[in-house]
């Protein structure tokens, strides 16, 4: 939490070029863009960073194949290209991955055309990945006995791409980032009233944790407040083009159902999408596609019984799912960005495209919708018209994303390799610690190979059933800006999404983690946790 103190002081002691207010992943990347190209960046959220939508998605990075039916061609285009881009900068973490899907009897549109479809897809996304391949009823009894075929008629193969770890960890990595080339940022601090005065924005903020006042200062802000982007330009008088329509997803997340690495893929009873997605040990399974009128969503018996009823009746399941199966929920709205500041659309065919709204009179940005696949478009597009505006843009031609160098990783695993350190990993983890290691922090991996250097056994994992050891948690207190355990536990890591409360009550662990995290507040912490989840 020093971090944290540190930026909350510094917060108001300049004129910064940029205020972004929103940590999810279109704050992320425009800070990370910004700050990395030499602007002068602050970045504050009212809850943690990726609090909302960015930490509730599909964990998937796919090139919008859905929208094809709608023949939105130059999104899946761009997508497919943005999709193709993501891999081939950050190949530790967002990965190739087959979607095995089946469709049913009585479908809207016959398998073979469908199964055209993902030939077009692929063709569309460069030959990227692997190709698609039709299968027979047989060939899905085959290869996946879990689906159940009893109503299937057909099915395919086809490849798109998924985030190893999670997607909040996605997003924080590019607050990281920003953090190192300059960026201010803090998490639960509130904007409450900003004014435009003298050529300036005096921003009015509640720092949530420290209880006090703040006002912060900036040449140009950035509403990048996800699905209360809205909310937020009312209180600033902010006219725009676009506004927000709801529809709100949820996952379910339960023991692993097979032990194959590819989403399973079909259609709902109502005809949308439904996955079956690996998640290492366990298994998020959904989504819902509901529309609403507010972000403030949860999941209802309804929005449960509807993915329970559908995965046991798709699957050959030895024990039926039932509530009791369930691990962890994630419930999120996706932000569908519409033309005009009123009116009725088609919201089921809305996409996840995104659209910047400028304000040039008075320096404001507006971001709405985007999805995660086309999040370095959006950094570089935010880039582009704060320089319209008249910002400096120093190092213009500056590369802010993407893994470290191919050289300081093949150091990283030549010295790893030397120190035996995957012989340090658990029996229980799903990958060697080296890749772990490097997937999560890149070349600050390097710390933690000098902690386990000098003495091993910081690299015992800490909490029983999850995959973080003692150094990790020791890097995050330092480096994170952890404020609450539910910070570490469902953003920075996705423990509590794979292992369950009791479980997580049980760990002795747990309270040397929070020791680790907090200090002297480490059992204020721990019982301020389980109080608000019951």
């Amino acid at each position: 939490m020093k971090l944290r103190d540190t930026n909350i002081n510094k917060l108001s002691k300049t004129t910064y070029d940029v205020l972004i207010l929103g940590g999810g992943i279109n704050g992320a990347v425009s800070a990370a863009a910004l700050s990395a190209r030499g602007v002068k960046v602050a970045l504050i959220d009212k809850g943690d960073f990726a609090g909302c939508t960015s930490s509730n998605s599909s964990n998937l990075a796919w090139g919008g194949i859905k929208y094809l039916e709608n023949m939105e061609l130059l999104l899946v285009n761009k997508l497919c290209k943005s999709r193709n881009h993501l891999m081939k900068h950050y190949p530790s973490t967002v990965q190739e991955i087959r979607f095995f899907t089946t469709i049913q009897k009585g479908f809207r549109m016959p398998v073979f055309f469908v199964f055209m479809g993902t030939i077009f897809y692929w063709i569309m996304g460069r030959l990227f990945t692997k190709s698609p391949r039709y299968l027979t009823k047989q060939q899905i009894n085959q290869q996946e006995p879990v689906v159940n075929t009893d109503n299937a008629k057909a099915g395919f193969e086809y490849s798109d791409s998924y985030l190893y770890d999670n997607d909040a960890r996605f997003v924080f990595n590019f607050i990281r980032s920003s953090l190192d080339f300059g960026c201010i940022a803090a998490n639960y601090v509130e904007s409450t009233n900003a004014t435009r005065k003298n050529g300036q924005w005096e921003v009015q903020c509640v720092d949530h944790v420290g209880q006090q006042e703040i006002t912060i200062k900036a040449k140009t802000m950035i509403n990048a407040c996800g699905p209360y982007v809205d909310e937020q330009n009312a209180k600033t008088q902010q006219t725009t083009q676009h506004h927000h329509v709801f529809s709100k997803g949820i996952h379910l997340i339960v023991d692993r159902i097979t032990e194959n690495k590819k989403v399973l893929t079909f259609f709902a009873s109502d005809g949308r999408l439904f996955f079956v997605i690996p998640m290492g040990p366990k298994t998020c399974i959904g989504t819902t596609d509901t529309q609403v009128t507010s972000p403030e969503t949860s999941v209802t018996d309804e929005d449960r019984q509807f993915v329970l009823d559908n995965v046991n009746s798709l699957l050959n399941l030895k024990t039926p799912l039932t509530t009791e199966s369930i691990i962890a929920e994630r419930c999120g709205v996706r932000p569908l960005a519409i033309e005009g500041s009123g009116g009725k659309a088609d919201w089921v065919k809305l996409s996840r495209k995104h659209a910047i709204d400028m304000d040039r009179s008075n320096m404001h940005l507006s971001i709405f919708g985007g999805k995660l696949t086309d999040c370095l478009n959006v950094g570089d597009e935010v880039v582009e018209k704060i320089s319209s505006m008249g910002i400096d843009i120093p190092y213009p031609n500056k590369k802010w994303y993407g893994e470290p160098h191919e050289a300081v990783r093949d150091e990283f695993l030549h010295q790893a390799k030397l120190m035996q350190l995957d012989n340090l990993t658990d029996p229980s983890s799903s990958e060697p610690l080296s890749q772990r290691l490097w997937r999560r922090y890149g070349a600050n991996a390097m710390n933690l190979l000098e902690k386990i250097r000098i003495d091993p056994t910081s690299a015992d994992l800490l909490i029983e059933n999850a995959e973080y050891t003692r150094c990790e948690i020791e890097q995050t207190a330092h480096r994170e800006m952890i404020t609450k355990l539910e910070d570490f536990l469902r953003r920075r890591s996705k423990i509590s999404l794979v292992v369950n409360t009791q479980q997580l009550k049980e760990s002795s662990g747990l309270m040397d983690a929070c020791e680790i995290l907090f200090g002297e507040q480490a059992k204020e912490k721990y019982d301020e946790y389980f109080n608000n989840i019951g």
